[in-house]
């Protein structure tokens, strides 16, 4: 019999920490729920309150939007905590337990919200991509593996993971590598912080503002007019043809990844300057003392130092090189052997109308990122130990 109670007693327990378990996320859920129904509700009808009051202004409108936008979240997060409190008060003959089940719940007041977005525009296009995948153009009919099929022989996918690939070995590598020459000699000259801000300064640029940019630098015109195009007007006035530059077969890639190269090179060097900043000087001065010249100290005390800095930096890039489209799209829509998987699943998705072989790409795009992000976050969380 003594066995029987000893042997009941671990179920039990199980038993009620699964309820009040459940019990307190059911709570956090309520409380969540009634948080976010109350601050929207609110924002709303102030906007329409005074929308009504307000000239017909989209400036005004989305000045208002972001005011009522913070206003509603601090009005979640404080409403949510105070129903919390009211539920489970820090006072009375049960001020442990009420603290201790309060502490569990009020996380997930501030984790909730950004869970659910994340869910709705995160998870749910990958498992719809998966759905829509196996599907035909306008995602009715079951087609199987077919569009899978397609991808593996189509020719233009061939040429977009090339050039993706291609992106790949010149585009991080070169950004990193620009911005860290740039992190070194900025923090040696008296008005680097100066120099910093005209290098950061292209990553305040959207990447179509930079390709318009780029267009006109690389802008042709017939022989015998005159050059608006910047590059070409200095190779006409060196005594060379002017050349449709976005054109040539293979280099116009190149010419392509300048533009992200110029917009990513700012971003590399601030990171990688506050970790050369990082480096402790008494490795420095000890390499000194040992006679060690200025490459040295670069190359031997410390790039080695930074190197987790520097492969965060690089895999960030990498990221944001497997889903480039903004300027492919905008100097070359593709053309020219330009293609990019990016791009080439927009034009199945909004030209073509095949939301079938358009998620195919989406997915191969998200295979690719994943592998990389996964290592990037393991990289960046050791450094931060």
């Amino acid at each position: 019999m003594a066995s029987t109670d000893a042997s009941s007693a671990p179920a039990g327990n199980a038993v009620h920490d699964l309820g009040a378990l459940l019990k307190t996320g059911l709570l956090a859920i309520v409380i969540m729920l009634a948080g976010i129904i109350t601050s929207a509700a609110a924002a709303a009808g102030v906007f329409f309150a005074v929308s009504a009051l307000l000239p017909d202004s989209n400036l005004l409108n989305a000045m208002l939007v972001m005011v009522l936008g913070v206003a509603a979240c601090f009005g979640y997060f404080w409403g949510s905590n105070a129903i919390l409190d009211m539920i489970y008060p820090a006072r009375g003959e049960n001020i442990a337990t009420n603290l201790t089940r309060a502490n569990a719940i009020r996380p997930w007041l501030f984790l909730g919200p950004a869970v659910v977005i994340l869910g709705i525009y995160l998870v749910y296009p990958v498992i719809n991509s998966l759905i829509l995948s196996f599907h035909g153009p306008r995602g009715e009919n079951w087609v199987g593996t077919a569009n899978y099929s397609w991808l593996m022989g189509d020719q233009a996918f061939r040429e977009s993971v090339r050039n993706n690939f291609l992106w790949l070995l010149v585009v991080p590598a070169a950004s990193t590598f620009f911005g860290l020459i740039a992190a070194t000699l900025t923090d040696r000259i008296s008005w680097g912080n100066v120099a910093k801000s005209l290098i950061f300064m292209p990553m305040a640029i959207s990447f179509i503002g930079a390709s318009v940019i780029w267009k006109f630098i690389y802008d042709y015109r017939a022989e015998g007019s005159e050059q608006i195009g910047l590059l070409n007007a200095i190779v006409t006035g060196l005594g060379f043809e002017p050349q449709a530059w976005i054109t040539v077969p293979f280099w116009n890639n190149f010419f392509l990844m300048i533009v992200l190269i110029w917009i990513q090179t700012g971003f590399a060097m601030v990171i990688l300057s506050a970790a050369l900043r990082g480096i402790p000087e008494e490795t420095i001065e000890a390499a000194i003392i040992d006679g060690a010249s200025p490459f040295q100290i670069f190359y031997k005390i410390k790039v080695p130092q930074i190197w987790g800095t520097i492969a965060v930096v690089w895999t960030t890039i990498t990221i944001l090189v497997l889903k480039v489209f903004d300027i492919v799209l905008a100097m070359t829509n593709g053309q020219w052997g330009t293609q990019v998987l990016a791009n080439y699943m927009f034009d199945w998705m909004f030209r073509g109308l095949d939301f079938g072989r358009a998620s195919v790409i989406a997915l191969v795009i998200m295979a690719m990122v994943i592998p990389i992000m996964i290592w990037n976050i393991r990289e960046a969380r050791k450094d931060m130990r």
